[in-house]
């Protein structure tokens, strides 16, 4: 079906069998820590060295872990699909790229992008940042922050995303609550358009009801057969 365009959404339940913390789940990282003093703009200003070492430590992780079956065969699904596939992912890690996905919308920026708050910058940044980095490209010191998105920060892409939902004929949401905002409306709109709509889960989510279809279990596990039978009617 070439003009099929498949919507799908992922979030921190994609990562976790890599080793990558949940945020919100059993055992997630703002359980551990205050999300106001590490995740806004105001607990930046207040001690940037204290959010700089929590992402300095999240970007080394990252660097220890491996992407799974999940996105693997996300990315599968892609490159093989005849029709149309959109990848928005609420994950600031390079997991989906790193397992073969050839384009995805990061709405919540990247651990692996500097943004320099004196240009507007953003640029690769791979290793440590701290309050004396220095922006490569106006030279700033002291101006440099993770380019990711914080609470009370607008997502990323969002007319991008905006364009893509116009035409979409299925929606999967995999591995996140679907409960935070804007992506929370992706769900209602996509079902609105007359979508077919499909979430993948570890355990039920406050929205499983809502889906044409909910399937639970792990997603590196669950993933692969559905993208090989998908691509068998498609291609069949």
């Amino acid at each position: 079906m070439s003009n099929e365009h498949i919507i799908i959404l992922t979030g921190a339940g994609v990562s976790a069998p890599s080793g990558l913390s949940t945020f919100r789940g059993a055992g997630g990282v703002w359980r551990d820590h205050d999300v106001m003093k590490l995740a806004t703009p105001e607990g930046f200003a207040a001690d940037p060295d204290l959010v700089h070492t929590f992402y300095n430590d999240r970007r080394a992780n990252l660097a220890r872990v491996e992407p799974n079956a999940a996105h693997k065969a996300i990315a599968k699904l892609q490159v093989d699909c005849p029709g149309r596939v959109t990848l928005i992912t609420q994950n600031v890690d390079d997991l989906h790229e790193r397992g073969g996905s050839p384009d995805v919308i990061h709405m919540h920026g990247s651990l692996l992008q500097g943004l320099c708050m004196a240009c507007d910058a953003r640029m690769l940044w791979t290793g440590d940042m701290n309050r004396r980095s220095a922006c490569p490209k106006c030279g700033a010191v002291g101006s440099m922050r993770p380019d990711v998105v914080w609470f009370g920060e607008i997502p990323h892409f969002m007319d991008r995303i905006a364009d893509a939902m116009e035409t979409v004929t299925t929606f999967i949401s995999i591995g996140t609550s679907g409960e935070v905002y804007p992506a929370a409306n992706f769900l209602s709109e996509a079902k609105s358009l007359g979508a077919y709509t499909l979430e993948f889960n570890l355990e039920p989510s406050a929205r499983s009801g809502k889906f044409h279809e909910s399937h639970m279990g792990p997603c590196e596990d669950l993933l692969p057969k559905f993208v090989e039978d998908k691509l068998y009617w498609s291609l069949g």
